[in-house]
């Protein structure tokens, strides 16, 4: 059932894929639906033509995988496939470190229902399995972000400090507190 929808992998309620230049349409809505949520933690794509640049680095740059949580529905009248939110794993190196940064956003339609969960666990799974084999995965979150840290607690990702002034963010240099998980630390 993964191939025909598309899926890399899948849980209970969602399953991931890769970003396609085809989302475009839909993510945007989806982007410009949830503005409120995102404000002031992140600021994804929300033009055809920033949409297009964002997909494609995702796409053609081998030290990023973007991913894109879709609910899953399976019966008549069900609404399936519709974009619940999206993990990248940005910065992927190989070699001796096996490493990358995420980052992520929920959708307001799907926000408070558990779908991130499950998707971000999903990718972290894909991430560790094969074709990618990494060995660390990395969340910098803004210390004020409760939703993105309770997320990053239920996934099994571990406080490991403190970076101040770490990314440019809303007008501004904004400290985030680093979580990590390794292979090893994955729930069985």
């Amino acid at each position: 059932m993964s191939e025909l929808r598309g899926y890399l992998a899948e849980g209970p309620r969602v399953g991931i894929r890769p970003f396609t230049y085809e989302d475009g349409a839909e993510f945007i809505d989806r982007v410009r639906e949830s503005k409120a949520l995102h404000h002031p933690w992140l600021a994804p794509p929300a033009s055809p033509d920033a949409y297009a640049a964002y997909a494609g680095r995702l796409i053609e740059d081998p030290t990023k995988a973007g991913f894109l949580v879709c609910e899953k529905g399976d019966g008549p009248g069900v609404e399936g496939g519709a974009v619940a939110g999206f993990v990248n794993i940005n910065n992927i190196v190989q070699g001796g470190f096996l490493c990358g940064a995420l980052g992520y956003g929920a959708f307001a339609h799907a926000a408070g229902r558990g779908l991130m969960s499950e998707g971000l666990e999903l990718v972290v799974r894909y991430a560790f399995g094969p074709p990618l084999r990494l060995h660390r995965l990395e969340i910098n979150v803004q210390p004020g972000n409760a939703a993105s840290i309770a997320l990053a607690r239920r996934c099994g990702f571990r406080l490991e400090g403190f970076s101040p002034g770490f990314l440019y963010i809303d007008g501004a240099w904004r400290d985030h507190e680093r979580w990590a998980i390794t292979s090893e630390m994955l729930k069985r």
